[in-house]
């Protein structure tokens, strides 16, 4: 019987190409597995690699302030150096701007030490004026009728606020020494009235007056 032989030798550049296209598709193919096998694409990583959300910053941004020291109410001695004036920033604050007919103004202050050491200042209620004016009129002053006031040294830190313990409520009259009973009072006028309060402690006084509407 007869056979048909293949012929030998070189063959064609057709075929040796032919065979290395398909060498490299496999390879190609192999790499795609392998990385698809390590990534795993879809999985979830675990919190480790989870996106890091930055901690809060728990610096505030404004003055500090020590919440658990504020102006006693009670008579108070410490030792210490004499606040320089300069030192002492006062502000006058108010509990809002616009008030309702029936709501009635809460005043207070604070105390700042913008120096750099500590010192020690009377701020008890002896020391404190509270002044409602609209324009040049004087309605109501916090020491017309104020019975035994105190005096209180207190020791201010730099750049801690200190905050009086207790807002004073104004009850929309007009005062004066000789009305200190609430029925010999008269309310001010109202209806969108603008005042302002002023406050000094120990003679060093708010730079800026704290706005009331009263409707």
């Amino acid at each position: 019987m007869s056979t048909i032989k293949q012929p030998v030798g070189r063959q064609s550049s057709k075929v040796y190409r032919r065979r290395r296209f398909v060498v490299g598709l496999g390879l190609l193919a192999v790499l795609v597995i392998l990385f698809l096998i390590i990534v795993q694409p879809g999985a979830s990583k675990g919190d480790a690699d989870a996106p890091k959300t930055p901690a809060a910053d728990s610096t505030e941004s404004a003055a500090p302030t020590d919440p658990s020291t504020s102006i006693p109410e009670t008579a108070t001695a410490v030792d210490g150096a004499a606040c320089d004036p300069s030192a002492v920033q006062v502000a006058a604050i108010t509990d809002a701007t616009n008030y309702a007919a029936d709501a009635l103004p809460q005043l207070s202050l604070s105390l700042t030490n913008i120096g750099t050491t500590d010192c020690v200042i009377n701020a008890g209620n002896a020391k404190q004026v509270f002044t409602v004016m609209s324009g040049s009129d004087v309605y109501w002053t916090s020491t017309d009728c104020q019975t035994d006031p105190i005096d209180a040294q207190v020791t201010l830190r730099p750049g801690v606020v200190m905050p009086l313990a207790t807002p004073i409520t104004w009850d929309r009259t007009r005062s004066a020494v000789d009305t200190c009973e609430a029925e010999t009072r008269t309310a001010v006028p109202a209806g969108g009235a603008s005042y302002y309060l002023h406050v000094t402690v120990d003679g060093i006084e708010a730079a800026d007056p704290a706005l009331m509407i009263l409707n």
